[in-house]
């Protein structure tokens, strides 16, 4: 078998295999010898078809089996010789086939590319610092209350985050149009429900009182028939509410869990959870921060044909998990590029490091997800006997051996920040 290989653009690689003449020929003649025994043709006893007439009639038929087999083989063994790794499935052409004459094949390819590391010392990472402080645990306790919160009707005028309730008529030239006309129809001021300039329209109003104005729908509105088009309503307020939150005392801890109805222990119990979750959110920022850095210093080429198969699966994720979501498969290019550079990249990291995991922080990894489920055991049994899921769960446990690697080798600027700032940095920038 002669084997030769020609580099193409970037990563193509086209991998030309000659199989002797001499080697399809003995397999053939091999298989049609053994059909002597069985096989049946008019005018011939069981087991006495002489050779001849059997290479006439099934010797195409099996120098194609033949062929495709050798193929597969003598593709194998010629990756071996010249050291190949592809990625993804090859393009194979074949030359006409005959026999007595040489099997010759080509088979193009994406390799692998061989990926050299940037020293983990020049490489600078940030990692945030934060506690949880009071105010933290107080300003928690505030969202809790407003999850309970009741409202109470009101004689006065209306004002922000009241809630009113409405029957109101819209027009536009005179003519009412489709979902423009509604009764009692609640509505928080300040929450933006109707569009810009309604609800505006509404502060300072009183139960029973009537008004009637103008808005524009923005140029933009999701009914194509409405954007951008003046639109008269006729408002009557029917009621005005406002909000009314619950006293911070033994029933509203019994309602978040905390069985003895002990305030200070729905304190403790919050700011646990907070610590948890702040932890929890450094870390991600922290790997954030890792994955940033490694990708910046290593810039290598992908395979294209592992970044459509990568894209493809993020598109039936997406699908899954958004029906109706209709994105195409380019939409995912850039983030599938990513996503397989850093699995070589980390691959790479962890060979290099020789870093491994075992069973055990597996299934500590396992536990500490559980943490968040009604039912701890439950979730636990699920995943640990499910090879799938733990598959996920491994490949955690490994870029988390990455993260603390890098972490320890390169140079960590620690950012201080607040509880907010860490989890809520959308909130934070504005």
């Amino acid at each position: 078998m002669q084997v030769s290989v020609e580099a193409g653009e970037g990563l193509e690689r086209k991998l030309t295999v000659q199989v002797p003449a001499e080697t399809v020929e003995s397999e053939v003649n091999n298989r049609l010898n053994s059909l002597k025994g069985t096989i049946k043709i008019d005018g011939f006893r069981p087991g006495k078809v002489p050779l001849k007439v059997i290479k006439q009639k099934y010797s195409g038929t099996i120098l194609q089996e033949v062929a495709g087999e050798l193929m597969q083989s003598t593709f194998r063994e010629a990756l071996s010789q010249e050291n190949l790794s592809p990625a993804g499935d090859p393009v194979i052409k074949a030359q006409d086939l005959i026999l007595g004459q040489v099997m010759e094949y080509t088979a193009t390819f994406e390799v692998y590319p061989e990926v050299a590391l940037a020293p983990a010392t020049d490489l600078t990472v940030e990692k945030a610092e934060a506690s949880v402080e009071d105010t933290d645990v107080d300003n928690m306790i505030d969202v809790l209350r407003k999850q309970k919160m009741d409202w109470a009707e009101v004689d006065r005028a209306s004002a922000t985050d009241d809630r009113i309730s409405i029957d109101f008529v819209g027009s536009i030239d005179g003519e009412k149009f489709d979902g423009g006309s509604a009764n009692d129809m609640p509505m928080v001021l300040g929450a933006g429900q109707m569009i810009p300039g309604f609800e505006e329209k509404l502060t300072g109003m009183k139960a029973s009182e009537e008004t009637t104005f103008k808005v524009p729908f923005p140029e933009d509105y999701a009914a194509k028939d409405l954007a951008g088009k003046e639109a008269e309503f006729a408002v009557t307020v029917k009621k005005v509410e406002e909000p009314k939150l619950p006293e911070i005392d033994e029933e509203f801890a019994k309602a978040f869990g905390v069985e003895s109805g002990d305030v200070e222990q729905l304190k403790t119990d919050i700011r646990s959870n907070m610590e948890r979750e702040l932890t929890r959110r450094i870390r991600t920022l922290l790997k954030e921060s890792v994955m940033d850095s490694l990708i910046a210093a290593n810039s290598i080429e992908v395979p294209s044909a592992t970044v459509q198969q990568e894209a493809e699966a993020l598109k039936k994720q997406t699908e899954i998990q958004t029906p109706g979501s209709n994105l195409s498969v380019d939409s995912f290019i850039d983030d599938a590029k990513r996503r397989v550079q850093l699995g070589m990249i980390l691959a790479e990291v962890a060979k290099t490091a020789s870093l491994t995991i075992d069973a055990d922080m597996v299934k500590v990894r396992v536990e500490e997800m559980a943490k968040d489920y009604d039912d701890p055991d439950e979730f636990i049994n699920y995943y640990m006997g499910n090879q799938e899921l733990l598959g996920g769960i491994q490949t955690l446990v490994m870029e988390d051996k990455v993260v603390d690697w890098i972490t320890d080798q390169a140079t960590v600027t620690a950012k201080s920040s607040t509880f907010d700032d860490v989890m809520n940095p959308e909130a934070a920038t504005k």
